[in-house]
């Protein structure tokens, strides 16, 4: 388990640094960027990259706090996943993920989908958006399922009652010891699963977000995402966070899965902001590309809110049996949620 637990691990960071290399040349078209105003607001590139260049330093300070404020769990208790304030924080969190699906992810890729640049084009005229999330979010319950049924078989094959030389059957003196350990191997192994899942979702649209900011030079456009991505930014890496701490992977892992998290929205302004001159966000291939990703983002985000973080914490029997927790829990998802959607009216 530990050999196939780490080469997943392995070959995550690399297609998601293969992903983060390419989309610049996939999205961005061949015309110029107009000079006159933009969204209403008027265009200055030297303010605008002033802008930009604090964005990259609050959302990073921001992804770093975020994602590694669970990780201490392990050197200060009162953050370990065992405390009840973790499962609040991360109903939290939750309600930030499911939010951030539903209203700023799906709602940007049915835009660019159904946009009226494409109504020569037949991906005007099939709901593409929600068959995108929809796939993703059957992708993404046959990997987690797939995956921990898997591992699950293995380990009970493993636990099998040993046999003496006439074909007779004998439980193994740790039979109960076994099937304590497979549950806890395979309860691992699905949070391992969950937080590399949740992080490609994550990424893609964070790219995204953070190509649309480097490529806008209008400073009025500019200043209201900072304060909303990096809000979003810090509570996603909470949720991204605690379940690379329930994940239990080896120090290096989880640095390396926390800091590529923190890193992809400062890359993807970074590409925005070199792409800018040559970048055209509303050409058709840019609308159809950014619409199918942000698509798969959403149905992969919506799917591990629901039923890796909400599911999972409020039907367990610790949640069940504590109706103060519950209680909390319950509202810490409402805050959370409510206020990543407030964030639309700016974002």
């Amino acid at each position: 388990m530990a050999m196939a637990d780490f080469k997943l691990h392995r070959l995550l960071p690399a297609f998601l640094s293969l992903f983060i290399l390419l989309i610049p040349s996939v999205i961005a078209a061949g015309c110029q960027c107009p000079e006159e105003e933009e969204d209403g607001g008027v265009r200055n590139k030297t303010l605008a990259l002033k802008y930009k260049i604090v964005a990259i330093a609050t959302i990073l300070l921001a992804g770093i706090l975020g994602v590694f404020i669970p990780l201490l769990g392990r050197a200060l208790p009162a953050l370990s996943p065992d405390k009840d304030i973790f499962f609040v924080v991360k109903a939290f969190a939750a309600g930030v993920i499911l939010a951030t699906g539903f209203i700023h992810v799906l709602p940007d890729a049915y835009e660019n989908l159904t946009s009226p640049k494409l109504k020569e084009n037949p991906w005007a005229k099939f709901p593409f958006t929600g068959l995108v999330s929809m796939v993703a979010a059957i992708a993404t319950l046959m990997v987690d399922a797939g995956a921990s049924s898997y591992f699950t078989r293995l380990n009970l094959n493993k636990a099998q009652p040993e046999t003496d030389g006439d074909g007779e059957m004998h439980p193994a003196c740790h039979a109960h010891g076994s099937a304590k350990v497979v549950g806890s191997s395979t309860e691992i192994l699905r949070h391992r699963v969950i937080s590399q899942v949740l992080e490609l979702g994550i990424v893609v649209h964070s790219v995204i977000i953070g190509i649309g900011m480097g490529v806008s030079e209008t400073p009025s456009t500019i200043k209201p995402l900072v304060a909303a991505i990096t809000f979003h930014q810090l509570f996603e890496g909470m949720g991204l966070g605690g379940c690379i701490a329930q994940a239990k992977l080896r120090t290096r892992a989880a640095v390396i899965m926390a800091v590529f998290f923190c890193l992809t929205t400062p890359i993807g302004i970074a590409i925005g902001i070199g792409v800018t001159n040559s970048y055209d966000e509303d050409s058709p291939k840019a609308l159809i590309v950014e619409g199918i990703l942000n698509a798969a983002s959403a149905g992969i985000l919506i799917y591990m809110a629901l039923v890796d973080f909400l599911a999972a914490d409020f039907m367990s029997l610790r949640m069940q049996s504590n109706a103060k927790l519950q209680f909390f829990a319950n509202v810490a998802l409402i805050l959370g949620a409510a206020l990543m959607s407030l964030l639309a009216i700016w974002a």
